[in-house]
């Protein structure tokens, strides 16, 4: 759905893993192109030459004989990755990493099916290469780029670039540079994509009035209080976000230069940002919100259930079908309820458990008095996390993180945390809504070993190829974010039956989405009975409860990645347990998982077993 939004946020990412939050195949095909993007999270990929060195049990990293048909995929998937880096505004620098460029990609409809067609093109020449020709190591790309190519193409047939927005992400914020650039070339460029503005703002208006003829629009409801996003952007230029990084210049620059660029800039955001944002709020404030469908479910749409079975497949990279998937979510919402029956008797607490919600919900010991209170409990999660990795993993990332407030513009609505390469966003929006035994959960699956330690080592691995290290599948990204939230109660994170209970009440969280998720969009549950379900079974506040069961339905099928994606990992963590015995090392089989880098589940599942197999053979 997004692409727009990934596009400006290559050096976003270094603030969080933002635009992780935009829908499907056009989310990650964004995630290919950009520098530090791999969201809204981006995952991890180790070097051969490091994982041979540290980490001998990757799977990737063994020395492989290449094959006839290696040849052949690289050049495919070589010209792939060059092929969307010009589509969607990156171009390559001299250090091989991806910037954006000056222009933003085109968004309209035309250029969509351009895109489509060039893809299924791409998937003909690619199973044209027979599998047994390829190496191991080779086999693992092809199938990556098969999924990915398949999703592309399944999505573009339900035209989901008419609905580039839902009440999480979009295409309009993040295109700002909040900090100073590293050059005057990338100064050039940042001015030329404000200039590109109202055209790319122009295009995508032009395709959202297509969706809203055809019904194909998030649900109403799902939009409201979204127009602050788009009137944050149309003050005045010393005061527009947009100037953010002309303030502070590099001191290596010029100061002749620095005057020149500051005031095109200037110029660039008075007579084509404020001028297109503004544009935009009438459009969306009096033509799309209200014209909005009022209906819920995916399958209320054009060829819904088609359209919401695609998603779930998508996001989840399984064969699973939604009416499984709801089996599934109430089965370990019954489960991961009797355990926090055990950890509420563990606090202390003699009441029933709606009591107790409402006691972890409301009493003042769990609400931060500030946001510095609040970050600073993540900052020292975070550094009691630190102690503790070199016990479970064999490679550590030599960048650090930073923990940062969620930008004001998107916080009221925000979800509670994104993780990110530089930096993990904490939403210190309302803090009543953010009780801090929460905070340590979040932080383990934002922060480190989740998202901004995935992408780290990414960032610092080299032997993917280049159409991988940018991509994001949610159901192993997130499904390893929610397995290093479990992994807490293994390192001695979790130190007060509160903060326990706040990591099972994670963990529901997640469980309730497969329920609400499917819920609404297969058996047409109303908004009420989603806040109510979710309400019920987490210590999520009511604020949260709100944001969150928006994005389930304005966003059909991703929140399902991150429980499905969990018990993928758990099971294999079991079955490498079992069948290893003593020769079990956790530090490997994390390196196995992390070494694969962003694949499928089904591939995730047949390479752990294929390292486990090699295990018992050595």
């Amino acid at each position: 759905m997004v692409w727009a939004l990934l596009l400006a946020v290559n050096r976003r990412f270094d603030e969080g893993r933002i635009a992780a939050r935009s829908n499907g195949a056009r989310l990650r095909t964004m995630t290919i192109t950009l520098s530090r993007l791999a969201l809204f999270a981006c995952l991890a990929a180790l070097t051969a030459s490091l994982a041979a060195q540290r980490a001998p049990a990757t799977t990737v990293a063994t020395a492989e004989v290449p094959m006839a048909g290696d040849a052949p995929l690289k050049a495919l998937y070589d010209g792939y990755a060059n092929w969307t880096a010009k589509e969607y505004g990156s171009i390559w620098g001299d250090d091989g990493d991806a910037e954006q460029a000056g222009y933003l990609p085109r968004a309209d409809a035309a250029n969509e099916l351009r895109r489509a067609a060039h893809r299924a093109d791409l998937l003909k020449q690619l199973n044209a290469i027979p599998v047994d020709s390829l190496s191991p190591a080779e086999r693992i790309n092809a199938a990556v780029l098969r999924t990915e190519l398949e999703n592309q193409i399944a999505s573009a047939k339900f035209r989901t670039w008419e609905m580039p927005v839902n009440s999480d992400s979009n295409f309009w914020t993040y295109l700002d540079e909040r900090g100073p650039l590293d050059n005057v070339n990338a100064y050039e460029r940042y001015i030329a994509r404000m200039r590109d503005l109202p055209r790319f703002f122009g295009e995508e208006i032009i395709e959202m009035r297509n969706g809203l003829k055809r019904g194909f629009t998030p649900p109403q409801v799902t939009l409201q209080g979204r127009e602050s996003s788009i009137a944050n952007f149309t003050v005045a230029p010393d005061q527009n976000a947009f100037f953010k990084a002309f303030e502070t210049m590099p001191a290596t620059m010029p100061v002749a230069d620095q005057e020149r660029l500051r005031g095109e800039g200037k110029a660039a955001i008075e007579q084509a940002v404020i001028p297109a944002y503004a544009k935009l709020l009438v459009f969306w404030t009096r033509e799309y919100v209200p014209g909005a469908r009022k209906s819920l479910a995916a399958r209320d749409l054009p060829d819904g259930d088609a359209f919401y079975r695609a998603q779930v497949r998508e996001y989840v990279t399984l064969d699973t079908s939604p009416e499984d998937i709801h089996q599934i979510g109430l089965s370990e919402v019954a489960r991961i309820g009797a355990a926090m029956e055990k950890v509420k008797g563990e606090a202390g607490f003699a009441g029933s458990m709606a009591e107790f919600l409402k006691f972890l919900k409301s009493d003042p010991q769990f609400i931060a008095k500030t946001p510095d209170e609040l970050l600073g409990v993540s900052s020292y999660v975070a550094k009691r996390v630190d102690g503790r990795l070199a016990d479970y993993f064999a490679v550590l990332p030599r960048r650090r993180f930073t923990i940062i407030p969620v930008p004001d513009a998107l916080a009221p609505f925000y979800t509670a945390g994104r993780g990110g390469l530089s930096s993990c966003q904490m939403n210190t929006y309302n803090l009543p809504s953010r009780q801090l035994y929460n905070i340590p959960a979040l932080t383990m699956h934002e922060c480190a070993p989740g998202h901004s330690f995935q992408a780290a080592l990414a960032e610092e691995g080299q032997s993917l190829p280049r159409f991988r290290q940018r991509l994001y599948f949610s159901g192993y990204g997130e499904g390893w974010g929610l397995y290093t939230e479990y992994l807490g109660n293994e390192m001695g994170i979790y130190r007060t039956p509160y903060e326990k209970f706040g990591q099972l009440s994670y963990e529901m969280w997640r469980a309730a989405r497969l329920v609400i998720d499917t819920g609404v969009h297969r058996y047409g549950w109303s908004r009420q009975q989603a806040v109510d379900y979710l309400s019920n079974h987490t210590a999520l506040s009511a604020h949260e409860v709100g944001t969150e069961v928006d994005r389930y339905i304005s966003w059909p099928g991703q929140a399902l990645s991150y429980k499905l994606g969990l018990m993928t990992i758990l099971r294999l963590r079991a079955e490498a347990e079992r069948e290893l015995g003593p020769k079990f090392d956790i530090k490997k089989f994390h390196s196995t998982i992390l070494g694969l880098g962003a694949v499928p589940l089904p591939v995730l599942e047949s390479e752990v077993r294929r390292s486990i197999a090699e295990r018992k053979a050595q």
